[in-house]
């Protein structure tokens, strides 16, 4: 897992590659290019393309581009501002009641499932941890499925409001884990920095609930102009969060979903489209793809030179639709028919960036074999590359009522 420096280092310190750099950006916008001409049928999601361009362009196929600190530090902010959307994309609004239940009821049963088998994999000796494996095999990558799903359609759709709830929990929930248990042994001390950072974040959303209505006109008419204030400002409480996160020992990505969630409280009820789309311009035009670039990049081909290595990472891979997939298939009978089920179960078994955090905690404390970790890191790696293709398959080319978007519910009608 990647973590933001406590304190910015001196730039005298920096080595600079700067040809790494311009490859980097270069496979982004050729990953973009591609998305954009490719006949509609045949495209694939653009981070599929843009982890699969990273490996053949790093050192273990091309050598093209590796990975320093300055590269590392543009994908941590790409990965705090992947945290931020997908924060952000979770109206409590549209998925409160049915939704969240379903998605809640839906994480918790895969938390079961998934340290169960990882329970029975340590007695086989397949693995060291059934804590850390368990935790990593119960995840959801909505961060990286919300590209997708932009491009798809889906996300105003009734499918993706559950979608939502469903990843939501998926991610959130994990982060949590790794805050409280995964990170270190002290647990009641991480979870009085934990609601000593709930409380911080509360008191920044109720002070920006109450300014941004008086606050919003002035943001308006900044949207043509040169400053860029309400973009400023989001970037601010961003990587603000994501810095006092870190500070107070939490996981970085903590920071990044917070401020997501923030940032839509916020500004509910205002005209967003205009806003929305200068945000999308600074993280999915750059910061967020030089993640999925660099996790490439990063990918150790050689931890998965043995067997067992191999074996593990199929394995896993499958674990992964098990694992989240199953509960999937049962929770949603009443409300998708099995073709729609089956999709949610492969957008929901899409994991990577937790599995990459976990695994890397595991090794540094000792509780995990890097051909494990290679293997974890891996099948998300084809998680990504793989489960959102059959998700798209099938829903792509069906046009059904539940793709209306969903309406808002009132909570006086949720009651009656």
């Amino acid at each position: 897992m990647r973590h933001l420096p406590a304190l910015p280092l001196p730039i005298a310190e920096i080595q600079v590659d700067t040809g790494s750099f311009f490859v980097i950006v270069l496979v982004a916008a050729v990953a973009a290019t591609t998305v954009a001409t490719v006949p509609g049928r045949f495209v694939p999601p653009v981070v599929v393309l843009e982890i699969f361009l990273g490996i053949v362009v790093g050192p273990e196929v091309l050598g093209l581009a590796h990975d320093d600190e300055f590269v590392d530090f543009f994908a941590n902010l790409g990965l705090g501002m992947l945290f931020f959307f997908a924060g952000y994309e979770i109206d409590f609004g549209r998925i409160k009641g049915k939704p969240m239940r379903l998605g809640l009821w839906g994480w918790a049963t895969s938390i079961v499932i998934a340290h169960a088998i990882a329970f029975g994999l340590m007695l086989g000796n397949v693995v060291d941890s059934s804590m850390y494996v368990g935790a990593a095999i119960a995840t959801t990558a909505i961060g990286t499925l919300i590209p997708i799903l932009r491009d798809a359609g889906e996300l105003k759709s009734r499918f993706g409001t559950h979608l939502l709830a469903a990843g939501g929990a998926g991610e959130f929930g994990p982060i949590l884990l790794i805050t409280l248990f995964l990170s270190t042994e002290k647990i009641w001390h991480e979870a009085l920095i934990l609601v000593a950072f709930v409380v911080l974040a509360i008191v920044v959303a109720l002070i920006s609930v109450q300014l941004a209505p008086r606050g919003w006109r002035v943001l308006e008419r900044t949207f043509e102009a040169s400053n860029q204030l309400a973009v400023r400002v989001t970037v601010v409480l961003i990587f603000g969060l994501v810095f006092l996160a870190g500070k107070l020992g939490l996981d970085v990505l903590l920071g990044g979903f917070v401020a997501g969630l923030i940032v839509r409280v916020a500004l509910r009820g205002q005209e967003l489209r205009i806003f929305e789309s200068k945000l999308n311009a600074v993280g999915f035009g750059f910061f967020i793809p030089f993640f999925f670039v660099v996790s490439g990049i990063e990918f150790d081909i050689d931890a998965l030179g043995s067997l067992s290595a191999i074996l593990k990472l199929l394995l896993f891979f499958s674990l992964f639709l098990v694992v989240r997939g199953l509960p999937a298939m049962i929770f949603y009978r009443g409300t998708f028919n099995l073709r729609d089920r089956g999709a949610l179960a492969f957008y929901c078994a899409t994991e990577l960036p937790l599995v990459v955090a976990i695994t890397t905690i595991a090794v540094e404390l000792g509780h995990m074999e890097s051909s494990t970790a290679a293997g974890l890191v891996g099948a998300a790696m084809l998680s990504t590359l793989v489960y959102p293709f059959l998700g798209l398959a099938l829903r792509g080319h069906f046009k059904r009522e539940d793709d209306t978007p969903a309406p808002v519910v009132s909570s006086e009608a949720q009651g009656a």
